[in-house]
């Protein structure tokens, strides 16, 4: 009797979580708010806002001013065609001068909402920290409207010797006010010591988060790295507080190797969502245009 009561629970429940896999790619690509496969060219394929790259500068003569230009220097910043994890990838190949780095407006490409807000970014990137960066920071991604460590969230190797992977989510400092430094034993960061990657290895990265800007100490993000849990920040109040029309999206700073597959969604995502993307990299291939 038991046992056959147990064979009508499961075969009750296969269908349900046969069903939910099948739902998990349209789920993801609905998610999506951002997408950009580097099969064909350095731009967005998919997004509400911008989906062509531009680049900042450091001003020659003012400190902490910035150049905005349009368009990107193609010679260092090219399309490795087949080389991708699927199809080409960016390939960033030196670093631009006075500071320079590319990026995606961030208008209408992320959901950032004052009020209280989740997201997610998801890429993959093959580099060797070790050997081939040139400068002591780089960061595969970065967003933020005035810096790292002021409404900042990113995703960088540091200047260790070997270089660690670190996750920051820096909140805004108010006008007046002194930020938290990386060092502050309670800094917003999520630490993997000596990362070790190399290069042909690829490597699925997540920064996943929810509960920003709510005004309460309710937040928490998460760094994945193919498909694992590596660790999180939680019951913090954070808030980028930006200004959507002065934020930027910006990728592959000081970075070289390959970067592919980049997509940022307009919540935070299940471990079942973030385990699909690792384990099918061309899950949002559909959004292509």
């Amino acid at each position: 009797m038991y046992r056959i009561a147990a064979f009508v629970l499961v075969a009750a429940i296969l269908p349900i979580v046969a069903a939910e896999e099948n739902r998990m790619p349209t789920n993801l690509q609905k998610a999506a708010t951002f997408y950009a496969s580097f099969d064909a060219a350095v731009r967005a394929d998919f997004g509400g806002g911008e989906l062509s790259p531009a680049t900042r500068f450091n001003h020659e003569t003012e400190v902490g001013k910035f150049v905005f230009q349009p368009g990107i220097d193609e010679k260092v910043f090219r399309i490795a065609a087949g080389k991708g994890i699927h199809g080409g990838a960016l390939e960033p190949t030196d670093v631009l001068p006075r500071n320079g780095r590319i990026f995606f407006p961030a208008k209408g490409n992320i959901a950032f909402q004052k009020g209280g807000w989740g997201g997610a970014v998801s890429f993959w990137l093959n580099t060797d920290p070790d050997k081939l960066l040139k400068t002591k920071f780089c960061d595969p991604i970065q967003i933020t409207e005035k810096g790292a460590n002021n409404g900042g969230l990113w995703f960088d190797f540091n200047d260790a010797s070997p270089r660690d992977a670190r996750m920051g989510v820096f909140p805004a400092v108010p006008a007046g006010e002194e930020g938290i430094k990386e060092d502050d034993p309670n800094a917003p960061l999520i630490l993997v010591k000596a990362v070790g990657f190399k290069s042909g290895e690829w490597h699925h990265i997540v920064l996943n988060w929810q509960n920003f800007d709510t005004g309460k100490s309710d937040a928490r993000a998460e760094l994945w790295i193919d498909g694992k849990l590596i660790g999180h920040i939680q019951d913090r109040a954070i808030a980028m507080d930006w200004n959507l029309d002065k934020t930027g999206i910006y990728v592959a700073v000081n970075y070289l190797g390959l970067l592919d597959e980049l997509a940022l969604f307009g919540r935070s995502l299940s471990e079942a969502e973030i385990k699909s993307l690792f384990g099918e990299p061309r899950v949002l291939a559909p959004l292509r245009k």
